[in-house]
């Protein structure tokens, strides 16, 4: 049986607006980046862990936390209105053609996921391991009534009725991505299908307090405050 290679790859783009500097930006201490390859460098079945990136800047500081940083990003795939998708299918051409390097499954880490756990990792690969699924992603529990809003701010619901129950337990449990905590897809498929959830997607459902992703500076405020008291969270949370 050939032996599974999971890569962790980390997009670092740099050029963020809302947050300038966003990937090495320090949150509760050390570069944001930090967290994400500290993390997936103690992961026993991570075979390696490259931060994708254009900057050179990222690229130093991802290298002394202990990522791999072979190439950097071309610069027309680090546009804002570049797709994620296309930078990592780049990265694995450029792996096989000058390192011979193919991995079995890749991770994808998003530095702004901060309160990410161990255990969101674990429990995706142990789905992709004993499922059918090519990608399995992490996702979060969300208000089961979803609600547009038009041109004129009329609000629409997109889903179910309004003569239904009001009562959130008579609906269908929702989920939202929850700031891409953590995709992993088989290779294979990612590269045929050119998209990183594919046709048999999984997911697991992670804690909703911790599914903040890092967009704007009240994500990172809130953030901050809920890392740095995760531990007395997770006990409260226990007590009620």
């Amino acid at each position: 049986m050939k032996q599974k290679k999971l890569l962790a790859i980390i997009p670092a783009r740099s050029g963020s607006k809302r947050i300038p500097g966003k990937n090495i930006k320090k949150f509760a201490g050390k570069p944001l980046i930090a967290y994400a390859i500290e993390q997936a460098k103690s992961v026993s079945m991570v075979d390696r862990v490259i931060v994708d990136t254009d900057s050179p800047e990222i690229a130093a500081i991802a290298r002394e936390y202990g990522a791999q940083t072979p190439f950097l990003r071309p610069e027309y795939l680090a546009q804002d209105t570049s797709q994620g998708v296309d930078a990592i299918l780049h990265l694995l051409n450029r792996l096989k053609q000058e390192e011979k390097y193919v991995p079995t499954h890749v991770m994808i880490l998003q530095t702004t996921s901060p309160l990410r756990e161990i255990e969101d990792i674990e429990r995706s690969w142990k789905l992709i391991q004993d499922s059918n699924a090519t990608t399995v992603l992490t996702v979060c529990p969300t208000h089961p009534r979803l609600y547009y809003l038009d041109k004129q701010q009329n609000i629409i619901l997109v889903n179910g009725s309004e003569s239904q129950s009001t009562n959130t337990q008579a609906w269908r449990p929702a989920y939202i991505l929850n700031g891409c905590f953590v995709y992993i897809v088989k290779t294979a498929a990612l590269l045929k299908e050119k998209k990183v959830i594919t046709k048999r997607t999984k997911a697991v459902v992670c804690d909703k307090w911790r599914s903040v992703d890092l967009d704007n500076p009240e994500d990172w405020a809130l953030s901050e405050l809920l890392y740095k008291n995760k531990e007395r969270i997770k006990e409260r949370i226990k007590k009620i």
